[in-house]
């Protein structure tokens, strides 16, 4: 049955793309490059702990992560400038657009950075490669732009043309993360699609244990349930930066005095009361439920 899905899937797309594919989806198994990553990723968390920086750079006050549009800054500079290249008397304007890619590089290396000591460990074996190519693709632009300043064009423009294809082939593989591996995507439960409107019996109040969290069903959704006193919490469980189960997170009080939950994969944190970010990796607020207790004793919630 495998062997006939393979047949189908290699016909179904022309023979150059699937290769293409296959050597991509390779390096998701490539554990060659699990001793550099353990080092780098420990390097990173080192000089990035849980703070306002490292949020920043995750995008937390945006909403979404900060590193994938600002990938099209450098992008749009460096093909702006090969376009520029193949046209006469544009030496000043393509000098400029490289000088603009490599300053517009740094925020995105730095973001770029950060995401990528926060992933799982088949994305960072990608997502090592994709930094490998951008670094070359920068590297090629320096030199380029040191060639411009010096007067020789030919040779300026030579490395600009070897550094677009070092950025191509980065690129490529910074899709494959965003849209075959789904880093940066949220990863909680759509609720809004998965649940009916209206009132949901949950459980029997008393069967949560107080200020412990707890795994609960609604229908195909996995939920956080956490009673403190007599409130009741309930989150989507699935944590929205790569899917943690957050009921085996622990509950902490941040500087606001407000309950939350930090993630056991990634240390994301959330507070129970919404499900809003308090500090990253993950950038999209979890999906929260109003919560209520029946005459009869029965937990009752609903996606706000």
């Amino acid at each position: 049955m495998n062997r006939r899905a393979n047949i189908f899937r290699r016909m179904s797309r022309p023979e150059g793309a699937a290769r293409l594919a296959d050597a991509t989806e390779g390096l998701e198994q490539a554990r060659g490059l699990d001793r550099v990553i353990r080092v780098l990723s420990l390097a990173v968390r080192r000089a990035l702990p849980p703070g306002p920086v490292k949020d920043a750079l995750h995008g937390v006050p945006l909403g979404h992560p900060a590193h994938p549009p600002l990938t099209d800054m450098p992008i749009g500079f460096w093909v702006s400038a090969a376009v520029l290249d193949l046209m006469p008397g544009q030496r000043r304007a393509s000098q400029t657009l490289v000088a603009a890619g490599l300053v517009s590089a740094v925020p995105t290396v730095l973001t770029g950075v950060a995401d990528w000591s926060a992933l799982h460990r088949e994305q960072q074996r990608v997502g090592l490669v994709h930094a490998a190519g951008m670094l070359t693709a920068s590297t090629l632009y320096s030199v380029s732009l040191v060639a411009r300043f010096q007067g020789r064009d030919g040779a300026g423009r030579a490395f600009g043309f070897a550094g677009l294809t070092a950025l191509v082939t980065g690129a490529y593989l910074g899709g494959h993360l965003a849209f075959r591996q789904a880093a940066g995507a949220s990863h909680a439960d759509q609720v809004g699609h998965l649940v009916p409107l209206g009132w949901h019996d949950l459980c029997a109040a008393e069967e949560l244990p107080d200020g412990w969290p707890v795994h609960r069903r609604l229908g195909y959704i996995g939920l956080f349930v956490l009673r403190t006193g007599d409130d009741i919490h309930v989150l989507a469980d699935r944590c929205s930066h790569l899917a943690g189960p957050l009921h085996q997170g622990r509950i902490i009080t941040d500087d606001n005095a407000d309950t939350c939950v930090i993630c056991p994969w990634h240390g994301s944190m959330f507070r129970v009361q919404d499900g809003s970010v308090v500090h990253g990796p993950a950038t999209a607020r979890q999906p929260a439920f109003e919560t209520r207790v029946t005459d009869e004793g029965t937990v009752q919630v609903r996606p706000y």
